[in-house]
């Protein structure tokens, strides 16, 4: 999906994680919305196989109106304006719960399964977003696993996350599928404009969910399992942002001893993996 991070007059208290993900570096990839052409995508997840390089460098390739596309995570990354190559894939597990604890996540279980509904109205927006917009999820979307609370703890504590590598990485692994999903339909469309333009015409076009103004009042509401306490995001995600408005820099990462927490369409779900490919 598309991310909605603008400010309608009763969000003001989001306005600091949407000013936060308005100055990332993956706001590229949230918000980029081409004109998705329904019969490419299918070409795509039709056609697509992946190799090894002679260089060890994995490629998808697939045959679109008789023309070789090729799909690597360099490629992704570059078209994605991710610059993301140095980036960490994984934490340790003490870590991910420990940070996780700082943003107000109460449970336990030591299962690497979260719950998102646990998090109060900002961190739950922040979660949300990151998983319709930019996850290869699979599972129930209330809860995520460890890759995604890397990726969400790494962006609180301005360390960069590999989004690349978990999107390539989710296509790869989609392709050994019993049963093929049109996956990152949007990221794939983006790399295709960036190559060769295409032969045939194409119009028929898949209209890209897009989140809403609505997320606010969704987020607003208390779940099953929220301790109720408002936990404020950490103080680097302001500071940095106020000094940097253009770009999150690098700066320290938060432990439990330096942040206290306070007292108080047709193809409508081609992005969520339920759409498979037709078997020929």
């Amino acid at each position: 999906m598309v991310a909605y991070l603008q400010k309608p007059e009763g969000s003001e208290a989001f306005h600091q994680i949407v000013d936060f993900l308005n100055a990332s570096h993956i706001k590229y990839a949230l918000i980029e919305n081409p004109k998705i052409y329904i019969s490419l995508i299918q070409q795509f997840w039709g056609t697509a196989t992946a190799r090894t390089t002679d260089d060890g460098e994995v490629e998808i390739t697939a045959s679109i109106d008789g023309q070789v596309k090729t799909i690597t995570e360099a490629s992704l990354r570059r078209h994605l304006k991710l610059e993301d190559s140095d980036g960490i894939t994984s934490l340790p597990n003490t870590e991910i719960f420990e940070q996780l604890a700082l943003m107000g996540y109460v449970s336990d279980s030591a299962r690497l399964t979260f719950q998102k509904g646990h998090f109060s109205p900002q961190w739950r927006f922040f979660i949300h977003t990151i998983l319709h917009c930019l996850s290869p999820k699979t599972t129930a979307w209330e809860q995520f696993s460890s890759n995604i609370a890397t990726a969400i703890i790494c962006l609180a504590t301005n360390r960069t996350f590999n989004f690349s590598k978990m999107i390539f990485d989710a296509m790869v692994k989609n392709l050994d599928s019993t049963h093929k999903f049109l996956m990152y339909p949007r990221f794939l469309q983006i790399c295709l404009n960036k190559q060769k333009r295409l032969l045939q015409p194409h119009t028929r076009t898949y209209p890209t969910p897009t989140l809403t103004q609505k997320l606010f009042s969704n987020m607003k509401r208390v779940s099953k399992g929220y301790s109720g306490v408002d936990f404020p995001l950490f103080p680097t995600m302001i500071t940095t942002l106020e000094s940097s408005p253009s770009r999150i820099t690098s700066s320290p990462s938060l432990s439990p001893q330096t942040y206290q927490s306070p007292q108080s369409s047709p193809l409508r779900d081609i992005t969520r993996q339920d759409v498979e490919i037709p078997q020929s």
